[in-house]
Order: C-alpha cells, then sequence, then structure tokens
C-alpha cells in the first residue's frame, strides 16, 4: 500500500497571499518526501482562489529540484484546455529534469468557468479529452508521429526531448466513468478515484463501477493501479479537527458551485463559499472519512482499504487556510505513526 499527499493549494480570502500558498504548497511537497510518502500529487486550476497552481508540471519541475526519492505527480492535466503537442514536449522534458520520478495523471475537466476563459466548449470536454489522449498516447510511444482526427491535424512530428520513463510515465486517469475506466484497462493506465466526503457505500459502489468495467475490458481488477483520493486527518484535539472538516467543507463547496456552474465571486476572482444542501455535518463527515484520533483513523483506513482495495491512499493535505505548522505536523504524524502502522496491518493480513 503506498500512501501520496494531494496538494490544491487553494486559497481562502485575501487573507492569505498567492506567494504564501504556493511556498507552503512546496514545504508540504519536501515534507511529503521526508516523512516517507511515495508520491505528492499537484491539482491545476484557473483563474479563481480554488486552486492557484495553473500547471502541476511547472511546480512538478520546481520540486523535482529539492527532492530526490519521491515520485510528483499531475492531478491532474486537464487535457482540453492544451495544446497536446505542447504537453507532450513539456511532459518529456519535466520527466527528464525529475529524473524519471514523474506520474502523468490526466483529465477532462469540469468547470465551465475555466473553459469560457480558454474558449474551449465544456459540453465536449470528454470528446475532446479522448482524442487527445490519443495524441499523448502517439507522441509518447512514437519518435515520429502525426494525427488525423475530429478537433485536431497534426503534420508528422517530433518530440524533442522525450520522458525517461519508456515507453511513458506512468499515466493515471481521473474518472469515475465506466467508459473511460473501461478504456484505462484496455489501455493499461491507472485510476485515480475519489468518494468525496462520502462513506463506506460509496467506496463499494465505486469498487463496483470498477470491477465492471475491468471485466468488459477483459481484464483483472489489480491489472490498473487505483489511487483513492482521501481527507484523512489524525488529532485527539476536536477543535484542530473540526477546522480540518471546515476547511475540507469549504473546498467541496467552492468544487460544488464550479461543477454546477454556479456564479459565487462579487469581484470575479475570489470565490465565496455557500451552504448547500449537499454540506454534510461535522459529525457525518467525522463518521464518514478516516478523521479523529491514530487509532480510529488506521481503522478507518483498514476498512476503506478492505471494501476498495486501492493501492495508493492519496490524503489532502493543503486545504483552505488550515494553519501551516499544524498541516506540516500531520504529514510527519502520517510518516512516523500512521503508515507505518496500516502496512504492518496489512502486511499481516496478507501474510
Amino acid at each position: 500500500m503506498e500512501f501520496a499527499t494531494f496538494i490544491l493549494a487553494a486559497q481562502r480570502g485575501y487573507h492569505q497571499s498567492p506567494d504564501s500558498v504556493i511556498r507552503n504548497s512546496i514545504e508540504q511537497a519536501i515534507l511529503s518526501e521526508q516523512a516517507g510518502f511515495s508520491t505528492a500529487w499537484f491539482a491545476e486550476h484557473h483563474f479563481n482562489n480554488y486552486s492557484l497552481v495553473p500547471s502541476p508540471l511547472l511546480m512538478i519541475a520546481h520540486c523535482a529540484g529539492l527532492t530526490s526519492t519521491i515520485r510528483l505527480g499531475t492531478a491532474v492535466c486537464v487535457l482540453p484546455l492544451y495544446q497536446p503537442q505542447r504537453l507532450l514536449a513539456e511532459i518529456g522534458f519535466v520527466d527528464v529534469v525529475a529524473n524519471g520520478r514523474l506520474e502523468l495523471g490526466v483529465g477532462a475537466g469540469y468547470q465551465q468557468f475555466e473553459f469560457d476563459r480558454f474558449g474551449v466548449n465544456i459540453d465536449e470536454a470528454r470528446a475532446v479529452f479522448s482524442e487527445y489522449l490519443d495524441i499523448l498516447l502517439k507522441g509518447l510511444k512514437q519518435k515520429i508521429f502525426s494525427h488525423s482526427g475530429h478537433y485536431m491535424q497534426i503534420p508528422p512530428t517530433a518530440i524533442s526531448v522525450r520522458t525517461l520513463q519508456k515507453p511513458t510515465p506512468p499515466i493515471w486517469i481521473a474518472t469515475a466513468s465506466s467508459k473511460t475506466v473501461a478504456r484505462a484497462y484496455r489501455e493499461g493506465h491507472n485510476l485515480f478515484v475519489t468518494a468525496l466526503h462520502d462513506g463506506l457505500e460509496t467506496l463499494g459502489l465505486l469498487r463496483g463501477i470498477i470491477q465492471t468495467a475491468a471485466a468488459s475490458a477483459g481484464k483483472k481488477v489489480r491489472d490498473a493501479k487505483v489511487s483513492l483520493l482521501r481527507c484523512c486527518y489524525a488529532s485527539d484535539d476536536g477543535a484542530e479537527i473540526n477546522n480540518y472538516l471546515d476547511n475540507a467543507r469549504f473546498q467541496r463547496r467552492l468544487s460544488e458551485a464550479l461543477h454546477q456552474r454556479r456564479q459565487q465571486s462579487q469581484d470575479g476572482y475570489m470565490l465565496e463559499e455557500m451552504p448547500t444542501h449537499q454540506d454534510l455535518s461535522f459529525d457525518t463527515m467525522r463518521k464518514n472519512l478516516p478523521i479523529g484520533s491514530i487509532n480510529r483513523v488506521i481503522d478507518r483506513l483498514l476498512e476503506e482499504i478492505d471494501v476498495l482495495k486501492p493501492d495508493q491512499i492519496a490524503i489532502q493535505t493543503q486545504l483552505g487556510d488550515l494553519n501551516q505548522k499544524t498541516m506540516l505536523r500531520q504529514i510527519e504524524l502520517w510518516g512516523d505513526k500512521i503508515i507505518p502502522a496500516v502496512q504492518k496491518s496489512l502486511g499481516q493480513a496478507e501474510a
């Protein structure tokens, strides 16, 4: 079982400067390596405070020079917002400067707010994603490639700086669509999934989708790696836990607003969180998530692993305006106590 950190780099208000958010995110990635996490994932979003990382590949290129062993991943590159030819060149460059440590996560995107400002029709996002992924696979695997499709025409083209990892870096697809999951299995890609703040029932449904899609592709579930994005927090301090939950709910409120195409900004930049009928109480979130005492977090993780059977748990660290020193202590706690305990329990179970 691998553990990763997922770094969104959110800005909850103007009391946080953008440069402090980015520097805190970098510091968390560096500490993640020291604490024994296998991977640090970076999100991509644009034009508002939901996330301040416009290019996860840029973050990886920077963090590659500050780390030496941790894998560094894009979670995700929103393919419809790119020229795939340029993205191919940047992927090759970043894998080189990261000395072959790139994990390439890709997705179709969901925020109309972003798509409108790039002049891309979000209603075509899935179709564009599918074609652009075809182009990435050609460019990564072929020295000279070309493409003739509905959205893109590319004459014979070479990418100057190619990835160190052959034939490609590990490719992860963020999706809950059975059709896209089946494609991942057919082509040998990995899966990045989330149950948001829901509990074991939703994890069971995810497992069912994965099993059905794998079977439809003639594959076994274990033929692809699965990473579960999860809000997790260990503490005996109730106020500290509530602060984490408050920031987790802030993030979900903004994500849902952007997904549902609601305008929630008075100045065109800073999105305002608004309560919705989908909000969960802190008590429900504590019940659903690996949150609470160290032993409670360990036990809950083992329950979730038994249901979903992921290969990796990616815990959300950089959330809203949670105090940086508090989060750094949390990362260290996972490295010292939680990760070793979970791995030991899983090892004993397998034995």
